[in-house]
């Protein structure tokens, strides 16, 4: 320590009685340099969306995250089901409440406007699926599809943007770190002998 800050370090002590100058840091919550650290902030969005809509899955808000996580990595809602040891059908309606639509959920066996028209006609699921020539399930899965889009319109798709951008900051803090290791080992093996013989 230079004079300068000896002195510095003795005032802070008079003044404050304390016998240490720095504070011990601690990891601040959702980290995106560690594993899954981004699943408290997701968890977060995932809250306030429980509170403006109603949820039909039974999941809960420590299985969703992994949902979206998953559904950004690529998986199928069958390979979802599989990690969370859950039926198929129950992580489609988490992805209904979450506003995760893919685009094979769009190809519908008729056209999606025509299931509005009678949704706001006020038909039951049987007459719809009667004037579609389809199945009740079929119908039912549409209206959920079509549920979810409608929320996330009205809501300016802000809780899908929100997730992707939680999403692709922990994807390129991974990487960044993936990165700053590489170039570190470069760095720190550079003009170094490698020709080694035992």
């Amino acid at each position: 320590m230079d004079d300068k800050t000896e002195e510095l370090r003795d005032i802070f002590v008079d003044v404050t009685d304390e016998e240490t100058v720095t504070e011990r840091q601690e990891a601040g919550r959702g980290t995106l340099t560690e594993d899954g650290a981004s699943s408290e902030e997701i968890g977060e969005v995932i809250a306030r969306m429980r509170e403006r809509y109603e949820f039909s899955t039974s999941l809960t808000d420590e299985e969703l995250p992994t949902v979206v996580e998953s559904f950004y990595g690529g998986a199928s809602d069958a390979d979802i089901a599989d990690e969370l040891d859950v039926p198929e059908a129950e992580v489609f309606r988490a992805r209904m409440d979450l506003h995760l639509l893919r685009e094979s959920d769009l190809e519908a066996p008729f056209e999606l406007d025509d299931l509005r028209k009678l949704q706001d006609a006020g038909l039951s699921t049987d007459a719809i699926a009667d004037e579609l020539g389809t199945s009740e399930e079929t119908v039912d899965r549409f209206r959920r599809i079509v549920a979810a889009q409608d929320e996330a319109r009205r809501a300016s798709d802000r809780f899908r943007s929100e997730f992707e951008d939680l999403v692709a900051d922990a994807d390129l803090a991974d990487q960044l770190t993936s990165d700053v290791k590489e170039d570190g080992l470069e760095e720190a093996t550079d003009g170094m002998e490698t020709d080694v013989s035992f």
